[in-house]
């Protein structure tokens, strides 16, 4: 397909990444941010023991089930306007969150931090694929992203920690309020947005209608499976109802004129390789955050703060995997080449903690593993951020970025409820195992102890298992060459595509 020309680079186009990277960090801290602050909220507003996960799951199933929705709003609407708005709303629906006076009021509150972030999140990758079209410029402002995007969840663990232990827990909403205040200003007088990306048609309204209703039913079923198991009848109908939903959907995206998703930014092989790829890594993750935040916590006894401390190496090496290993070798090797191995190196992490145990030492097993966790998701996160975008015709950005997003929170879903479940199952059968031989109390409670461990390093296994199958999935499906080559990488041809490199 001929490409246009190119037009010449906006110069502001450094100051605008350092204010969607503010927005980014925002909604990646919010995530774990709230987790820390769930039981102080949940004494404090009285919300029932039943109803507690409707403070995560209000969130999951806006922000999951509008996120298509959201990119298409943000190519028809363009993404500066769209970014503004759902920065806006969101620090309105923080600031009642923070306000919440009930249960009906908080889980409002989140709800709707979940539909201003599905505005958000799409339009803020969408801007970084238009802004940056140098593929190295572009390598390293998708390295400083997925930098965020990667470590900024281990950060709201300190942050959420810190507010809740010294002020209160609102403070994990009033503190969404000066970055969104910030990203948006910035956003308004720095963002130019490049002209002729927008997408015009009339929006698909029976796919908005099946795309989110069919998310919805997905991510709620894999939510309540987590609380009702996986044998129960509104479980199974919401992904009986999910697949129904979905399959309509993919049928009429093939059909109408201007469809909520063309089917061509899923069916070409590189991208459906990202999604799918990334999709599973963050199966992996997203448990292990969990499992790592109770093992410190219930059986190290760490307090939140020092919990959140001990995530620092994982942070540390995804900032480090992202802007010095994935920026530094993106324009020189393959993509496929990044994201392979740095899954490999993630689940070798991962391995490490399958030996994990009651009175295992910090330093001499979760320091190393963790460092080996972020440096392989640090480095495969950057370039399929990048991957993801990179080629897809400008009217089609805001949906090809919603689907990053979609995948992630399709897969922190699954990961949640899975891994979960599992280690739920292995702790009961241990515990159900070794009781009889504990009589006294303090025996009694290190079974109870050794059943958690022994459960969160049965669902760690599995994890290792999705993470190995992410790299196998990279390594296949991802054929692009170099990005700054032209259409015979593929096949290995060695001419450059000569772009202008504008110095800033």
């Amino acid at each position: 397909m001929s490409q246009a020309v190119p037009q010449a680079p906006d110069a502001n186009r450094w100051r605008a990444l350092a204010f969607i990277a503010i927005a980014q960090l925002m909604v990646v801290l919010d995530a774990t941010i709230v987790n820390i602050a769930m039981p102080a909220a949940q004494s404090d507003l009285g919300i029932s023991e039943g109803n507690k996960q409707w403070i995560v799951t209000a969130y999951a199933l806006a922000f999951g089930g509008l996120l298509l929705f959201g990119g298409r709003i943000a190519d028809l609407w363009g993404r500066k306007r769209t970014f503004v708005v759902g920065l806006g709303g969101f620090a309105l629906a923080s600031a009642l969150g923070g306000a919440a006076e009930n249960q009906a009021m908080m889980f409002g509150a989140r709800a709707l931090q979940g539909v201003f972030g599905a505005l958000l999140a799409p339009a803020a990758l969408s801007l970084l694929a238009v802004m940056f079209t140098d593929a190295k410029e572009r390598a390293k402002a998708f390295g400083i992203y997925g930098a965020i995007a990667g470590g900024g969840g281990a950060v709201g663990l300190i942050l959420g920690g810190f507010l809740t232990e010294y002020l209160n827990w609102r403070w994990t909403f009033f503190v969404n309020i000066p970055f969104a205040i910030i990203a948006a200003a910035g956003a308004y007088f720095v963002i130019r947005e490049p002209e002729g990306g927008r997408n015009r048609n009339p929006l698909d309204i029976p796919g908005v209608l099946l795309s989110t209703l069919g998310l919805v039913a997905l991510v709620y079923g894999f939510t309540r499976a987590e609380t009702a198991g996986w044998s129960d009848s509104l479980t199974i109908g919401m992904f009986v109802a999910s697949g129904v939903l979905l399959t309509a959907f993919v049928v009429v995206e093939a059909k109408v004129k201007a469809p909520l998703l063309p089917l061509r930014v899923i069916t070409e092989r590189n991208r459906g390789g990202v999604y799918l790829s990334l999709g599973l890594a963050i199966i992996g993750m997203f448990g292990l955050f969990l499992f790592l935040t109770y093992y410190l916590q219930i059986v190290k006894g760490y307090s939140p703060v020092k919990t959140g401390f001990a995530f620092l190496p994982m942070v540390a090496g995804m900032i480090t995997g992202s802007t010095q290993i994935g920026t530094r070798l993106m324009t020189r090797v393959a993509p496929r080449l990044l994201m392979g191995p740095g899954f490999l190196v993630a689940a070798l992490g991962m391995f490490l903690l399958t030996q994990m145990k009651v009175d295992s030492s910090y330093a001499a097993l979760l320091l190393p593993a963790m460092l080996l966790l972020g440096l392989g998701m640090g480095t495969a996160f950057m370039p399929a951020m990048s991957m993801a975008t990179q080629g897809v015709e400008p009217r089609d950005a805001g949906v090809a970025s919603a689907m990053v997003n979609t995948s992630q929170q399709v897969g922190g879903a699954i990961g949640t409820a899975l891994l979960n479940t599992i280690a739920a199952s292995a702790t009961t059968s241990y515990v159900k195992d070794h009781i009889a031989g504990a009589t006294a109390q303090p025996q009694q409670q290190l079974v109870q102890l050794e059943g958690m461990v022994h459960g969160y390093t049965s669902a760690i296994w599995f994890a290792v298992g999705i993470l190995v199958a992410a790299s196998v999935i990279a390594f296949t499906l991802i054929n692009a060459g170099r990005p700054n080559l032209g259409r015979g990488a593929e096949e290995g041809a060695d001419d450059e595509v000569k772009i202008p490199v504008v110095a800033h």
